[in-house]
């Protein structure tokens, strides 16, 4: 599967430093509408204000985590409640994944990652995303 190199992005980390490295993998796989959030409270009010096709937000923010951002836009307060949302994290522990997959993730990224495991992680919730419609 391809992606559209015109899929509209929302990444949101709270360290600028990760939201320069992610946009570098996205731009390394084509991807360049690019828009970042530092937290999770941005991140909401710019969903309210422009549709994405995709959101990766880091898990560990303040004052708003991504866990708590999935949940708002799942509940449908913040964007489409059914766009592909990853969740990226330093921690590797059974109970968050478990906890994302509660609150409905697309998807789950340990870091550090590579361009191609970026680009794998993409392909799946946008096929899946697009099975359920």
């Amino acid at each position: 599967m391809s992606i559209d190199p015109a899929l509209s992005i929302l990444i949101v980390d709270d360290y600028k430093t990760m939201l320069r490295v992610i946009r570098n993998l996205l731009s390394q796989i084509g991807l360049k509408d690019v828009d970042e959030a530092t937290d999770g409270a941005k991140a909401a009010d710019m969903l309210r204000m422009k549709k994405y096709g995709l959101i990766i937000s880091d898990w560990n923010m303040e004052p708003v985590s991504g866990l708590d951002l999935l949940k708002v836009v799942r509940a449908g307060r913040a964007g489409d409640p059914n766009v592909p949302f990853i969740m990226v994290t330093a921690e590797n522990k059974v109970e968050n994944i478990l906890a994302a997959k509660q609150a409905g993730v697309s998807n789950y990224i340990v870091k550090p990652f590579s361009a191609e495991t970026l680009r794998t992680k993409i392909e799946a919730v946008l096929k899946s995303a697009g099975d359920k419609t």
